[in-house]
């Protein structure tokens, strides 16, 4: 079975293409700028290697078929007809209360991502824009709707309830919701198999670590908690994001600076965390360069994150009333040495030692822990696009 992945974004359009009898990618690529000047396709073809090619389109039903046309090419392709294309799975970010598992996508599935794009206003437009140009080009083929937020929704209410007048909740929704959820669970899942535990008995906490940082701590495949709130914005100190803050910041800047709403808003989410404390940059390898260098703020800003990650890790092992592992995922999780040294380090009060020698890898399924540990210390690679194709095909068999 092949299955088409999409995530599609205001001005992007990513892909993945997976023969699901394998696992395996056959075609995965980006088109960039749709809508305005100059849009770019890069396209990977397990046939003949990368491809790049700028495009004259205008919406993304038109970069939809810009890509399907590279599928089928003599010499770039990987698919004799379109044809054999028997679903497509589809990042949807937000899918609030209502979603709480992968769906096939019908008028009214269309509809309840619509209502719930005042809770993610950036990303469900594009979305839904993404399966509708799938319905246009691919008249027929299922669509599944996949929510980042689904995987969270098992959490109870003393996880989820913020503790404001309860009308907020009942009449607009104001929850934790949390998000990264198909990382989350594909992280789960993945580690509890290469580790032969158990997945309707362990108990983990996935850390996703990259831009964008989230945890959450998982018993038995369910979620008891995570860190991301209503938004992305809330818990680790991310690359652009502050994460966790005294809400009484907001009022207290506006007054000062004179800053609109949407002006703190996006200082919040786009010039804070590593960015805004450091003053430098908001990726990881910069700030570890320059703290390596003795810059002062970026020392600060790492020390941060370190602080913050370690303050989740240890709540979560309580909540879950002791973890079997931890694993370490995305960008940060995967790569990031020292990161994973520290935290590990972190945990000997736990029981869990960590082996320097395997902690000296990146990018690959490895324990971290020495033999013996109470808590075993994982990384493992993250496969959204893995997960979305896998919850597609369980839908449309």
């Amino acid at each position: 079975m092949k299955v088409l992945v999409i995530n599609s974004g205001s001005s992007s359009l990513k892909f993945t293409l997976f023969s699901m009898t394998d696992k395996i990618v056959l075609a995965k690529g980006l088109v960039e700028r749709i809508g305005i000047t100059n849009p770019h396709l890069t396209y990977h073809s397990s046939k003949n290697g990368k491809f790049e090619e700028d495009l004259t389109i205008t919406n993304h039903s038109e970069a939809l078929r810009s890509i399907c046309e590279k599928l089928v090419d003599p010499t770039y392709g990987v698919l004799k007809s379109l044809a054999e294309v028997e679903a497509i799975g589809h990042r949807v970010l937000h899918g609030g209360k209502t979603y709480t598992q992968p769906i096939l996508v019908d008028e009214s599935v269309k509809e309840g991502i619509r209502e719930c794009i005042v809770l993610g206003p950036l990303h469900n437009p594009a979305n839904l824009g993404g399966i509708e140009a799938c319905e246009h080009v691919f008249p027929g083929v299922p669509n599944v709707a996949v929510f980042d937020t689904a995987f969270h929704q098992s959490m109870g209410p003393e996880a989820y309830l913020y503790a404001i007048p309860r009308e907020f909740y009942e009449k607009y929704d104001v929850r934790k919701y949390g998000f990264h959820g198909t990382s989350h669970k594909f992280v789960y899942f993945n580690s509890c198999e290469f580790l032969g535990l158990d997945p309707a008995k362990a108990k983990i906490i996935t850390c996703h670590l990259g831009n964008g940082s989230s945890l959450a701590a998982v018993n038995g495949g369910k979620v008891v908690d995570t860190s991301m709130g209503l938004t992305p914005l809330m818990g680790l100190v991310m690359g652009t994001r502050c994460g966790d803050l005294d809400p009484a910041v907001i009022p207290f800047l506006m007054s000062q600076t004179g800053y609109s709403t949407s002006e703190i808003d996006d200082i919040l989410n786009k010039k804070s965390g590593l960015l805004g404390m450091s003053g430098l940059s908001s990726d990881m390898r910069d700030i570890e360069a320059a703290r390596d260098q003795g810059n002062p703020r970026a020392k600060e800003a790492y020390s941060a994150f370190i602080h913050r990650l370690v303050h989740y890790v240890g709540g979560y092992h309580l909540l879950l009333g002791g973890a079997d592992a931890i694993v370490f995922t995305g960008g940060i999780g995967e790569n990031g040495i020292t990161t994973r040294r520290i935290v590990v380090n972190r945990m000997a009060v736990l029981g869990c030692e960590l082996d320097e020698q395997a902690n000296n890898s990146r990018g690959e399924q490895i324990i971290i822990s020495k033999p013996g540990s109470k808590i075993t210390a994982l990384v493992t690679p993250t496969n959204e696009e893995l997960m979305i194709a896998m919850e597609t095909v369980a839908l449309t068999k």
